[in-house]
């Protein structure tokens, strides 16, 4: 498997690459791969069939210069803040291992290093639902999955020192679901290893995250080739730097 190492840009520069990934990966002309990256300036990513306007924030999103792409997979709105997260990514074939053929088994597989990671920081952590790890009963990450043609792009957040206050700001989390999960308030559900008493730099973070990744799997260090780095750029141009995509539905 490959392993991409840091790469910080814009969330459109950043949705545009995972897709170049998994499409590349899906024509045979690159392995597995894993990445981390961060997203700068701070950044909303929007789940494939959500509502702008319901999920986000969009006028604190604008006063704030926080731009807002749409992602090709599932799930909720996700605030990813350039001061304290650290976004994994990992494109696969289904053939991988036989976790991979079950939803919820991948999701879990894909997303054990995180797991590892945390617990190697001496917290209490796990899986919670479908896709979201906790530490010491609160959310500290969260991820999201397409398939394509037998092969599977997972992605998702490593919250070490997100501005919760600031994710509040920006994204717009019904009191149902708040309810849902036994709380009351934002600050309630989620946490970050700051939060927790663990202070880590982006790099220390990342360094923390790329042992781990590398312990679960068989990756050896690479780079994105010209073929995705060529069709990246026509997905920025074409879809995630499009109004069109992005404020759909």
């Amino acid at each position: 498997m490959r392993f991409i190492p840091l790469i910080v840009a814009r969330p459109e520069v950043q949705m545009a690459i995972d897709e170049a990934i998994m499409r590349a990966r899906i024509e045979g002309k690159v392995p597995d791969t894993v990445r981390l990256y961060a997203f700068s300036p701070s950044s909303v990513t929007m789940g494939r069939f959500q509502s702008i306007v319901h999920d986000v924030n969009l006028d604190e999103a604008r006063k704030l210069g926080i731009p807002v792409v749409r992602r090709i997979t599932g799930g909720g709105s996700v605030f990813h803040d350039e001061y304290g997260e650290i976004t994994y990514s990992v494109v696969v074939g289904e053939g991988l291992h036989p976790a991979l053929k079950n939803v919820e088994d991948s999701y879990r597989y894909l997303a054990s290093p995180l797991v590892d990671a945390l617990k190697g920081l001496g917290l209490d952590a796990g899986f919670s639902g479908l896709n979201d790890i906790v530490a010491n009963g609160k959310k500290i990450s969260g991820s999201a999955q397409t398939r394509r043609k037998g092969v599977i792009l997972q992605h998702g957040t490593f919250m070490y020192a997100t501005r919760v206050e600031v994710l509040g700001r920006v994204l717009r989390v019904s009191k149902e679901k708040l309810k849902d999960k036994g709380v009351s308030s934002i600050w309630e559900r989620v946490t970050t290893l700051e939060r927790e008493g663990i202070k880590l730099t982006r790099w220390e973070a990342y360094e923390l995250l790329k042992e781990s990744f590398f312990n679960a799997f068989d990756l050896e260090e690479g780079e994105l080739t010209d073929y995705e780095l060529e069709m990246a750029e026509r997905l920025v141009e074409e879809k995630y730097g499009n109004p069109k995509w992005n404020e759909m539905r």
